[in-house]
């Protein structure tokens, strides 16, 4: 059990990127990471919102930044910024992939389709 509810430190990240955007071939402007279970969705500015959905399907209320140089949580509970402790590596996705992402999926005016 966690120390703090809603939070699994030990849980590692699903992968690199939103894994439904994955599957459907789709792209993200940035990624959150289930404090809980490591799922990697988009986040609420991405097309999809696949982070807040997993959420609310799920019942898993804290997520964290996945983006480099980010180490901020947010709980859906409190609809706040919160702490928490450090989760399973690796903390981001690679530096090396492009924010939005995935490389070769976004379209070239992203920018309107962002939430």
């Amino acid at each position: 059990m966690s120390a703090i509810e809603g939070i699994e430190p030990s849980a590692v990240p699903s992968g690199t990127g939103c894994v439904e955007c994955e599957a459907a071939g789709g792209w993200w402007f940035h990624l959150r990471r289930c404090a809980q279970c490591g799922h990697v969705g988009c986040c609420d500015s991405s097309v999809s919102q696949h982070a807040s959905a997993h959420a609310a399907a799920s019942g898993h209320p804290v997520i964290q930044s996945f983006e480099p140089g980010e180490e901020w949580f947010w709980d859906y509970r409190a609809e706040d910024y919160g702490e928490g402790p450090r989760l399973a590596d690796p903390q981001h996705h690679p530096q090396d992939q492009p924010t939005p992402g995935p490389e070769g999926r976004v379209p070239a005016d992203w920018q309107r389709h962002l939430n």
